[in-house]
């Protein structure tokens, strides 16, 4: 999904690169967005359909409610098992895995919140409309779903409940601050050149997005307190996948 101005088309063109080097079954590659300029062909796109948004309070919160629209009843002319990535991940391995894992939704658990039944959207696979309700009780009252779960994340798994869907294995989606960078000062200090062992997918949750890291910047300014750890050195190893 691509809509607003935050991601070129650049993001969606490398990503359906990424995912045609990576996946050996026939396959789809679908972008619902707002504005298709520049994407190239071998994507199919689809206008995004109208979503009620939560009010501004909640929506400053987060800006990723209309990933629901995912979990319509009918999914335009979609069949069988969709398996959805955020734009700005990096894939650095073979994706059929992910496709037969579960009959459940499968997600990323969050790795700043394990055991807390809380997933990370930025991956995840399910049936088309199996999950509709998830879209319809939001629709129902979008104000109080985002009140009560903060994050279209955190509602998904929330929502269904522990025995409707299923964590991926953690080593297969691993987030690009958490287990790429050394962490604290030493991100000031040591160049990042290791990709964590049997991982598939390299989240960039936040900042910095792939190009920023790959060129050595946070993507966007932090207070000064902050500078020491929130920053990167120049990652080289995004140059040979993200492309």
């Amino acid at each position: 999904m691509k809509w607003g101005k935050i991601y070129g088309p650049e993001y969606v063109n490398i990503l359906y690169r990424m995912v045609k080097r990576n996946l050996t079954a026939p396959f789809r590659f679908v972008c619902l967005t707002d504005d298709p300029a520049g994407i190239e062909d071998g994507v199919e796109t689809i206008p995004i359909p109208f979503f009620p948004e939560p009010s501004p309070e909640h929506y400053r919160k987060c800006q990723a409610w209309r990933k629901l629209l995912l979990f319509e009843r009918t999914l335009f002319d979609l069949e069988g098992t969709v398996f959805f990535l955020d734009l700005d991940v990096v894939i650095v391995g073979n994706l059929d895995v992910f496709f037969d894992y579960s009959d459940k939704l499968a997600i990323i658990e969050n790795w700043s919140q394990p055991n807390q039944l809380i997933g990370q959207s930025s991956a995840f696979c399910f049936k088309v409309g199996k999950y509709s309700q998830l879209l319809e009780s939001y629709c129902a009252n979008p104000d109080r779903t985002a009140e009560r779960y903060l994050t279209e994340q955190r509602y998904i798994t929330k929502f269904l409940g522990p025995n409707n869907f299923a964590y991926f294995p953690a080593e297969w989606c691993r987030s690009f601050k958490m287990h790429c960078l050394p962490g604290g000062i030493l991100n000031s200090l040591i160049t990042p050149t290791k990709i964590p062992a049997k991982a598939r997918v390299i989240v960039f949750h936040g900042n910095p997005n792939p190009p920023d890291a790959l060129a050595g910047v946070w993507g966007r300014p932090v207070p000064w307190y902050k500078r020491f750890y929130k920053t990167v050195k120049p990652t080289k190893w995004i140059a040979e996948y993200w492309r």
